[in-house]
């Protein structure tokens, strides 16, 4: 999970924090090549809410290195108390962990 610096983080009518990295829990089906496709994540906001979504709208994936540890990030669109968020949800092989970042 990311940390927060104060003052610089600005707070989303929603509660989920924006730039920070959250970890989450997703539902992923991952195809016989190996290439992974969120079908569902819940998430808790800063007052402590699990937010389940469903509506994942994926526009891109890429696979990318950070200091030796693999991940895959997926550009995607979700609905949340029915706004358009655009997020990125990050998967991080070497652990299976799931986070998401509010872009």
């Amino acid at each position: 999970m990311g940390f927060q610096l104060g003052d610089i983080i600005q707070k989303k009518e929603h509660g989920i924090l924006n730039g920070i990295q959250r970890e989450i829990a997703c539902e992923c089906w991952f195809t016989s090549k190996g290439k992974s496709i969120p079908k569902m994540i819940k998430v808790m906001d800063a007052e402590g809410m699990l937010h389940t979504i469903r509506d994942i709208q994926v526009l891109a994936s890429e696979e990318k290195v950070y200091a030796g540890i693999e991940t895959v990030e997926h550009l995607c669109r979700i609905f949340l108390e029915g706004k358009k968020e655009l997020v990125k949800l990050v998967y991080t092989k070497e652990d299976c962990k799931w986070s998401i970042i509010v872009v």
